[in-house]
């Protein structure tokens, strides 16, 4: 019988000092890859993502609450009060058998309680020292806090750039945590490459990243062409064709008011098989699609044609017959649709871990997903992290009397 399988980072010890969505999603990225994550949290309130129960018009009562199983699922919940100097001893203790200090704590925050680099290098040389902000760790700013909503999305130029000119306001976010998560990705993967440094040449490393850089590498292209070119990106009008010079590049509405996504840079290529698959054979040898610049120039009688055409049959009906089509495309889905996605199920992008199906994190190792075990509920771990570091049970209540540990 072979041993079950084990992730890239086992053995690997994270310290998380965090709170809300962002760097709390490196953490669970971490521990997706095998990790022990212990979640420190404030010994009365816990980290204050616990109490987010609604976000716009869903509300999630009871427990378990996705808010927090998202960024939090396989880790070990420590209640600890960091402030006293009963909490800062068992932090140091912690300290020192960790790889990785993982904090979103703000300069002004880390000072005063005592976790800055200096502070943790001074208890552990060899630390890992990560930490997410918002707006990076140096400039007149760097003191400032921040969520998804400002620096990734608003500030980093992805709200300006998705909203047509013809919407009043700003598109927001499409989901709660979403630059948080795409963010959080980006901090695991700098640990991870941290921890292969210190392993090839014993130097540990500060690792930073924050909202605003993770929202510009997001925008990177559209930044580079903008700059070059000295002109803002600017989003086509609502309900607009997606190319004005190729019908294969945009979205078609079904029978059934779904849609699907064409993607087919090269139209030439696949305008016959377009045709074809779309009940238009006679269009593949219509002349005024006979050439590259030729579709170009007729681009708006193409998308009628395609829009007449497609409108006749369901998705499902369509996603049966472009099972053949030779170019990108794909049906335009909700969360909900996503369950039924048989390509999301054969690669186990949703993974269950205790109650609820989860998103597992986007990297697989050996071609499986990771084994993923529910949030801890707050402080569920904190008696067995301290009997671990070799406390008795006489210290371990006398550190719950003075009210340092939960």
């Amino acid at each position: 019988m072979s041993a079950a399988p084990t992730g890239p980072l086992d053995g690997v010890r994270v310290l998380e000092v965090a709170m809300y969505g962002f760097v709390p999603s490196a953490g669970a990225v971490l521990a997706d890859w095998g990790a022990d994550v212990i979640k420190v949290e404030h010994a009365v309130t816990g980290d204050p993502q616990r109490g987010l129960r609604q976000t716009g018009a869903y509300r999630v009562e009871g427990d378990p609450n996705p808010n927090i199983e998202h960024a939090n699922r396989g880790k070990r919940s420590l209640g600890l009060d960091m402030a006293k100097p009963e909490g800062r001893e068992v932090l140091h203790e912690l300290v020192r058998r960790a790889d990785v200090f993982l904090t979103s704590f703000l300069p002004g925050a880390r000072q005063r309680l005592g976790i800055d680099v200096d502070d943790i290098r001074a208890v552990n040389p060899e630390v890992i020292y990560a930490r997410g902000s918002a707006l990076g760790p140096r400039g007149p700013e760097a003191d400032r806090g921040g969520y998804d909503m400002t620096a990734f999305w608003a500030r980093a130029s992805t709200a300006a750039s998705i909203t047509p000119p013809n919407v009043p306001g700003l598109i927001n976010p499409p989901a709660p945590a979403y630059g948080d998560t795409i963010s959080g990705t980006n901090l695991a993967g700098g640990i991870a490459a941290a921890l292969f440094r210190r392993a090839r040449t014993g130097e540990p490393s500060v690792v930073d990243v924050s909202l605003l850089g993770s929202g510009l590498w997001a925008m990177g292209q559209a930044i580079g062409v903008s700059l070059h070119l000295d002109r803002a990106w600017v989003a086509p009008e609502a309900g607009r064709h997606g190319s004005p010079t190729n019908p294969l590049t945009g979205l078609y509405r079904t029978a059934d008011d779904r849609y699907l996504s064409l993607v087919m840079l090269q139209p030439t290529k696949f305008w016959a098989d377009v045709c074809r698959h779309v009940d238009r054979p006679e269009l593949a040898d219509d002349p005024r699609f006979a050439t590259a610049e030729l579709i170009a120039e007729n681009t708006g009688e193409a998308v009628k044609l395609l829009r007449e055409a497609i409108a006749t049959r369901t998705l499902a009906e369509w996603a049966e017959r472009f099972t053949t089509l030779s170019g990108p495309w794909a049906p335009v889905q909700d969360t909900l649709h996503l369950r039924d996605d048989g390509q999301v199920e054969a690669n186990e992008y949703l993974v269950r871990a205790g109650e609820l199906d989860l998103v597992a994190s986007p990297v697989q190792f050996d071609v499986r997903s990771p084994d993923l075990a529910a949030a801890p509920e707050f402080a569920a771990q904190t008696e067995e992290i301290l009997t671990e570091l070799g406390l008795d049970w006489d210290r371990v209540i006398a550190l719950k009397a003075t009210g340092a540990v939960t």
